[in-house]
């Protein structure tokens, strides 16, 4: 789907990377490692998206940090097609509008970090019909053809336990 629109595979990635959580960060030769692909290609693509102001870059020591401008004017818009990519608005529209008691949902794993692995990791925080939930699960990944696993958690239990909150990515909250 993307790909129609944007040609270049490096450049995709970089956007799937910084756009879907903005707390990403990442140096030229850990993209190259992540990619599997040259640094070349990455430092062109890199140095484009800086030029358009969508990404800025600090110096760390002799590394050069990439992180994406979520000030940008274009931001939300790359952010909102980079969650249809993965899948998010129907996995929004699916799962959490339609599980009464729900109180938030993360991403996590390989998604939250902008690495499309095909397998989406979420954290539900509420009180959750299980049975419900498998039945909208099935609906879900028919429709994004992803696989999506799940850990469910009470309100308290979340609260109780920070610890497990390393890595999430808030993606819903019943919190107006």
């Amino acid at each position: 789907m993307i790909s129609t629109l944007i040609t270049s595979k490096t450049r995709i990635k970089l956007l799937l990377k910084f756009f879907l959580n903005p707390d990403n960060s990442a140096h030229l030769r850990g993209l190259e490692t992540e990619f599997g692909e040259s640094s070349n290609a990455i430092r062109l693509e890199l140095n484009r998206l800086e030029e358009a102001n969508m990404l800025h870059s600090e110096h760390q020591g002799n590394r050069k940090l990439f992180k994406v401008n979520a000030q940008h004017p274009l931001y939300e818009e790359i952010n909102s097609i980079v969650k249809k990519y993965f899948g998010l608005d129907v996995i929004i529209e699916w799962i959490a509008n339609k599980l009464g008691n729900l109180n938030a949902v993360y991403l996590t794993g390989d998604i939250a970090l902008g690495k499309d692995s095909g397998l989406i990791d979420l954290v539900l925080v509420g009180e959750i019909d299980q049975n419900y939930l498998l039945k909208l699960i099935a609906k879900a990944e028919k429709l994004i053809k992803r696989k999506i696993r799940y850990l469910i958690y009470s309100q308290e239990e979340f609260i109780a336990s920070p610890e497990n909150r390393d890595g999430l990515l808030l993606v819903w909250s019943n919190r107006k």
